[in-house]
């Protein structure tokens, strides 16, 4: 009898153990998980934008042009519209009279800074030139792999020279995160749409404070979204 009760006595010690190392792992992962869904505090990069006017001026080259015919409009507004929210006193130029300037305005794109700065009537100009804006890698069509990059420069009509750039950024924005998405796990609609999303979001975080996670790459935007 005493040598049940010994055994028992074990089991149940052996249970409590397996059980409070189950409990040691369960804590482990979701100390990992809460530290992966850390966002940390970016400050802006450029601070030239409060209580100023400025235009939102995108542009990109035929070939891109030709396969997304909206693209230079929707990253102006994207742009312009959490500029307008999120820093204080900016007066971001209706995009639309924007666009309406370059369709009207033969080899604007040529024109000298100053001269754009002037025509367009504000203090500051963000000029968006898009090099890359592709849903697949080069010469693979079965697999999802979004890539926009730019370079982001500021033109300022007051400083102290306005035909350059006073400052210029390079933005890289990827979508989706999962590597080797294959075609038929998501539509081409899905893919451009996080990809314009995430590029107008790094773009427009250049200019005001913003929250970024701290491990990008284990980041999961869906669980704080829930």
């Amino acid at each position: 009898m005493r040598r049940v009760f010994t055994i028992s006595i074990l089991l149940l010690a052996g249970l409590a153990a397996a059980g409070g190392c189950q409990a040691l792992l369960l804590g482990a992962g979701m100390a990992q998980s809460f530290e992966s869904q850390k966002r940390i505090e970016v400050l802006a990069e450029y601070e030239g934008l409060e209580h100023r006017t400025l235009a939102v001026v995108v542009d990109a080259d035929l070939g891109i042009l030709h396969q997304h015919p909206v693209l230079c409009s929707s990253v102006a507004s994207g742009v312009g519209g959490l500029i307008a929210r999120e820093v204080s006193g900016a007066k971001v130029l209706d995009p639309r009279y924007v666009r309406e300037w370059q369709f009207t305005t033969p080899r604007w794109n040529a024109m000298p800074y100053d001269d754009m700065v002037k025509a367009l009537n504000v203090d500051r100009i963000i000029f968006i030139d898009i090099h890359t804006f592709r849903l697949h890698p080069p010469g693979n069509r079965w697999i999802w792999e979004g890539n926009c990059t730019a370079t982001v420069g500021i033109v300022e009509r007051d400083g102290l020279s306005p035909d350059q750039f006073t400052d210029a950024y390079h933005v890289d924005a990827n979508y989706p995160k999962l590597k080797e998405l294959d075609r038929d796990s998501a539509s081409a609609e899905i893919i451009q749409t996080g990809l314009l999303s995430d590029f107008i979001k790094h773009t427009a975080w250049i200019f005001y404070p913003h929250l970024e996670p701290k491990y990008p790459d284990k980041y999961k935007p869906e669980l704080d979204a829930r």
